[in-house]
């Protein structure tokens, strides 16, 4: 086999379809345009285009950044929580996780997981199990003897 005999294998390409050139090509005339209007003709792009009538993509308004893989959360003060301890619905002395919340009526559903916010007065102490913490809830927690552990992350990108 010598380089001047290199060939590709049988059917492996296709002669590129030369457009307009006569009607024996079966792609003359028109050149598989159709006939007139504006899509026939060359360097148009209708996308979205409605008659002259403000596309819908321009009629809506832009509503920011919307990552489309971001965790629905549930977000729990510390004093409803104080609160369900109080009434006795939450176990002191177990881990507070989001199914330990959903069991003591705080939360309604599990969704992705919980995060922690710092309103209200913290004085039981508790170890917490969840998505996130914000800073002044990991203090407050932190003050009452207690700890927190970030599930699935870092503590900064939680907090």
């Amino acid at each position: 086999m010598r380089l001047n005999e290199i060939r590709d294998n049988e059917g492996a390409t296709k002669n590129r379809m030369r457009v307009g050139r006569g009607i024996g090509s079966g792609k003359g005339k028109t050149g598989g345009r159709g006939v007139k209007g504006q899509k026939a003709r060359a360097g148009v792009s209708i996308k979205g285009f409605e008659g002259g009538q403000m596309p819908l993509h321009r009629r809506l308004p832009k509503r920011g950044f919307n990552p489309p893989n971001r965790k629905d959360l549930n977000e729990v003060n510390l004093g409803r929580i104080q609160t369900a301890v109080d009434a006795g619905k939450l176990d002191a002395s177990a881990p507070v996780t989001v199914e330990t919340l959903v069991a003591a009526g705080v939360l309604a559903k599990p969704r992705d997981g919980v995060k922690i916010l710092g309103a209200g007065e913290l004085t039981a102490k508790l170890t917490f199990q969840v998505a996130g913490a914000s800073k002044s809830a990991l203090e407050a927690i932190e003050r009452a003897g207690g700890s927190v552990t970030v599930l699935g992350g870092d503590a900064e990108a939680a907090a």
